[in-house]
């Protein structure tokens, strides 16, 4: 009785350090425009990214955005520490993509886990945006400018989405897109930073 409990221990000694070692198969961002991870990823900073930079597909946080999911502040990492690079503004200096107000723009998602989705939410700064600021739920429009049900279907390894760009913004806004998983409690972030 005795060997069995210390085999069982040893077994779960031995499965931690494995299951650090080989994370979870990772997600989705937002690849074309340019998200901050997918920047971060690709080099297209001029700052160190951390570990972003080498899986931009994980910036996985709790769902029910705007009325729950991560803090304030913390909305560009899914509340996800280890992605805090996100979170920071760099003064305003993060790169942007030049839209047009009232024009249709297309958001292109990389997904290297298929989940089963509920649907994608995008999410745009208000007028006045401070961008040297981290992003909060007061910075945005909490009524999402695009939204694209899914209905619990799986997604393909690259989506598309074209939405009409609002208008009244000037100067750099960001752009939070959520991606939200049906079976699981979580969701996914990817912030975009753009110009007017």
């Amino acid at each position: 009785m005795r060997t069995r409990h210390i085999v069982g221990a040893a077994v779960a000694a031995l499965a931690v350090p494995l299951a650090l070692a080989f994370p979870a198969s990772s997600h989705g961002y937002i690849s074309t425009p340019p998200s901050r991870a997918a920047r971060c990823a690709a080099d297209a900073v001029a700052w160190d990214c951390g570990e972003i930079q080498w899986e931009p597909q994980s910036v996985e946080g709790p769902k029910g955005f705007p009325s729950a999911g991560p803090a304030d502040g913390t909305i560009c990492a899914g509340g996800n520490a280890r992605f805090a690079e996100l979170d920071d503004p760099h003064g305003g200096s993060w790169p942007t993509t030049a839209v047009t107000a009232g024009r249709p723009f297309t958001f292109t998602w990389k997904l290297t886990a298929r989940h089963a989705t509920t649907n994608f939410k995008y999410y745009l700064t208000k007028p006045g945006y401070d961008a040297s600021r981290p992003v909060t739920r007061a910075d945005l429009d909490l009524t999402p400018f695009l939204t694209v049900p899914y209905g619990g279907k799986q997604v393909p390894s690259t989506l598309s989405h074209t939405a009409t760009i609002p208008t009244g913004r000037t100067g750099h806004q960001v752009v939070v897109a959520v991606w939200e998983i049906a079976d699981t409690g979580n969701a996914f972030y990817s912030c975009t930073d753009v110009r007017f």
